[in-house]
Formats: C-alpha cells, sequence, structure tokens
C-alpha cells in the first residue's frame, strides 16, 4: 500500500486519498511496548463497614469519613433511632442507630462510639457503625441476595462475597429519602 510521503499514513486505493477512519482504526497496530487499558485490570478496593452482622459497602464516590465519639445533640420527640443531630463543619447531620431501625441486636455499650458520615452539606447523614471500613478487594458477585430487614430490601441494589462475609450494595440516598417520607 502507498504511504504518504510527508506523513508516512498509508493512503487509500486512489493516490492521495486518506483511508476513512473505520478502517484506519482497523489497521492499527500498537507497539509492542504500549500497555492497553483494556489489558490491564485496575484493581480499585470498595470500602465496606458492619453494622451487626450486616456488612455495607460505601458507594464508589460517595464523600465518607469517620467520626469517634461525636457529640450527638437529641431530637425531642424523635424515634428512638434517629439518635439527633451532630454539627460537621457548620451543617447539621442527622445521626441515625439502623441496629435500633432494623431490630438488630444493640452493639456492646463498652464498644467505640464511630459515626459514619456519608454525604456532604444538606445531603449528609450518620451512622453508628461497629468499626472503621475497611478496603475489600475481589468480591464475588451474589445472584441472590440473603434474607434482609423488609426496610432495607428495596435499597440494595446487589451483593458480593468476601471470604464468608456479604457485602450489600446499598443505596444510602433512596433509603433515607424514603425513611423521611415514611415518617412525615
Amino acid at each position: 500500500m502507498d504511504q504518504n510521503a510527508s506523513t508516512g499514513f498509508p493512503l487509500a486505493d486512489g493516490v492521495g486519498e486518506w483511508l476513512s477512519p473505520s478502517k484506519a482504526l482497523e489497521r492499527f497496530e500498537p507497539p509492542s511496548e504500549m500497555v492497553l487499558a483494556a489489558a490491564v485490570e485496575e484493581k480499585r478496593a470498595r470500602y465496606g463497614f458492619r453494622i451487626s452482622s450486616l456488612g455495607i459497602l460505601i458507594k464508589p464516590g460517595c464523600n465518607s469519613e469517620v467520626l469517634h465519639k461525636p457529640d450527638i445533640w437529641d431530637l425531642p420527640g424523635s424515634s428512638p433511632w434517629l439518635l439527633g443531630l451532630i454539627n460537621l463543619r457548620s451543617n447539621l447531620v442527622p445521626v441515625f442507630d439502623l441496629r435500633q431501625l432494623f431490630g438488630l441486636p444493640q452493639r456492646d455499650v463498652a464498644a467505640p462510639q464511630l459515626v459514619l458520615v456519608l454525604d456532604q452539606g444538606d445531603k449528609a447523614v450518620g451512622l453508628l457503625i461497629d468499626d472503621f471500613p475497611k478496603p475489600l478487594f475481589d468480591m464475588s458477585f451474589l445472584p441472590g441476595l440473603p434474607q434482609l430487614p423488609e426496610e432495607l430490601q428495596a435499597h440494595v441494589r446487589g451483593g458480593y462475597m468476601k471470604g464468608d462475609g456479604v457485602w450489600l450494595e446499598f443505596d444510602h440516598e433512596s433509603f433515607f429519602e424514603n425513611l423521611v417520607r415514611s415518617e412525615q
């Protein structure tokens, strides 16, 4: 095949004509030292936390932080699972005890009080968690989900196995929007 003298690119059948983009891409051969993105599977950790026996994954891209023993201010007349509010950088963040809401065993009183804050600003919510979130690699997709608390079922988009633990893909945004609607 003829090449353009100034660029070295192949010409189409007629002299001075370029190949169509799709034809040119069909003929492209990357240099042997070039690594294609599709050939390298990047291993990214997902972070998960536990609330009693529930393993919950933090949504990718969701801002999150853990607070140790924050001051939680009571909200008189609120449900027992709404523990109150914390002041996080001048934003009032509601803190929930999902153990109470889901009817799970209460945590040990001696356990450290950790609050995981998901999202920022007026979308931020806090959850009492058992331990710091941990990175999870190489999880296997679960074709079916285990029995879940009724309030949680509509907000779990899937599940994964890691060792003998199940980790749930939890849509916290829809869960808390639904919770607020049901309380009004």
